[in-house]
């Protein structure tokens, strides 16, 4: 035997289990975490399909389930007594679009927290980091109290266009500068600053009450606006950003080793983060101009999700996006019926659920 083959043979003579060939129908390593991860995915759906069937009659004016199912055979013309006009319109115009937003919104801001925490280097980034919320909130006051565009552009006109004004300011600042995580966080939080202090000079300018208190309900987050049409341009939003963003994945995971690793390994490294940003703001945008800044939702999902399918970004981003739409839905329900008949808005509910959440995962990462 030559030197190098005994070198390589274990001490009973037979090769090492690195050296050694798999026996035929043996798993591979990584064949238990592919597993485990496609039983998530499955039940994720699964749970998601439940959740929108389960939330959606629920609310003040009670719809029993077996009404909704009947009505829901109605519409799919396969049996089923329709509902009166008035209850129908009421689940299938009002309920249905906002449980569906819910979903969708919840989704978008998973998968914008996945990202720009690792675009960012920072764990406790999420969706709102960019300023974007602060410049939908600017765009939202303008039009409601100062009356900017009046009726022809509306609130979630107004706030989209905040956000996207808030953004090319971000881009304008950074242009042609070395995209350091540190610098992209201090801008965001610059630019944060400067919309929130223009959103409270407009509303204490105006001094009108009934208005201050209808945008505070907006900025708190509320899907109560949610429409069928706000619904086609969120999902159109998640799936063509999200979608670019998950088959960019392999990026993400060369972003989240630095810098350095990651030029090593050949990635554009200003590039991408050009490119992520302006995903992430065209999310954030569409969700916040259509049902405000719902926080935590971005933040908390993404970290739970990197302990059940790990840190590598192709299974991380739709396990996040499932988990939140899962999640925003329950608390949307919560809020609908906590202190029904009175709505609350999700953001509070999102809130006080996020920071005792937030607070265990610091500790099970030892950071507390």
């Amino acid at each position: 035997m030559s030197t190098r083959t005994a070198a390589t043979a274990s001490a009973d003579g037979t090769a090492p289990a690195a050296t050694r060939p798999r026996r035929r129908g043996t798993p591979s390593p990584g064949a238990d975490g592919n597993r485990r991860r496609t039983l998530f995915y499955v039940g994720a759906l699964v749970v998601l399909a439940a959740s929108i069937a389960l939330t959606t009659p629920l609310g003040v004016d009670g719809v029993t389930y077996g009404e909704a199912a009947q009505s829901a055979l109605a519409r799919l013309g396969i049996g089923g007594t329709p509902l009166p006009g008035l209850l129908d319109s009421l689940l299938w115009d009002l309920r249905l679009p906002r449980v569906l937003m819910a979903a969708i919104v919840g989704a978008l801001l998973a998968v914008s927290g996945v990202t720009l925490q690792t675009v960012t280097g920072n764990a406790l980034a999420e969706p709102y980091l960019l300023g974007i919320a602060s410049g939908a909130s600017a765009g939202a006051v303008a039009v409601v109290v100062l009356g900017l565009g009046g009726s022809v552009v509306g609130l979630t006109g107004g706030a989209f266009i905040g956000a996207v004004a808030s953004f090319a300011l971000l881009m304008a600042l950074l242009w042609r500068k070395v995209l350091r995580p540190i610098t992209i966080v201090l801008t965001g939080v610059v630019i944060g600053q400067l919309f929130s202090a223009v959103s409270s000079l407009i509303l204490m300018s105006a001094g009108d009450a009934e208005a201050t208190r209808s945008l505070t309900h907006w900025l708190l987050g509320s899907l109560a606006p949610s429409r069928w049409e706000n619904v086609v341009i969120c999902g159109a939003a998640l799936a063509v950003c999200g979608g670019i963003i998950w088959a960019r994945s392999g990026a993400l995971d060369g972003l989240a080793l630095g810098s350095e690793t990651a030029t090593a390994l050949g990635i554009r490294v200003n590039a991408n983060r050009i490119v992520f940003l302006i995903l992430t703001a065209f999310l954030t945008a569409a969700a916040v101009a259509s049902v405000g800044a719902i926080g935590f939702v971005g933040l908390i999902v993404p970290h739970a999700m990197r302990y059940i399918v790990g840190p590598g970004h192709k299974a991380l981003l739709p396990a996040s996006a499932l988990t939140g739409a899962v999640f925003l839905i329950w608390t949307d329900a919560l809020a609908r019926m906590a202190f029904a008949p009175q709505v609350v808005p999700v953001g509070v509910f999102t809130a006080l659920i996020g920071v005792p959440v937030f607070l265990l995962l610091l500790r099970r990462r030892g950071d507390i």
